[in-house]
């Protein structure tokens, strides 16, 4: 199964989100405590206003957990 590179474009209300960064998440794209026991940790970041948001989803993206494009170059 190849890894998803396009963004995850999604609509969220103010406050603080969980974004997944181990891939097992139930409840993708945001954490459901899969990490656990594992190196990886949730991504936090907070939303000021009611917006729509482009999530990474290529995992490569230096302004994480947002998209940069970086998935054009995979």
């Amino acid at each position: 199964m190849s890894e998803p590179t396009m963004p995850i474009i999604i609509e969220l209300d103010p406050g603080t989100y969980y974004r997944c960064s181990c891939g097992n998440s139930a409840n993708q794209p945001f954490c459901d405590g899969s990490h656990q026991g594992s190196d990886f940790r949730p991504v936090s970041f907070a939303v000021k206003e009611k917006k729509k948001v482009a999530l990474c989803a290529c995992k490569h993206s230096k302004n994480g957990p947002f998209c940069d494009g970086s998935h054009r170059a995979l």
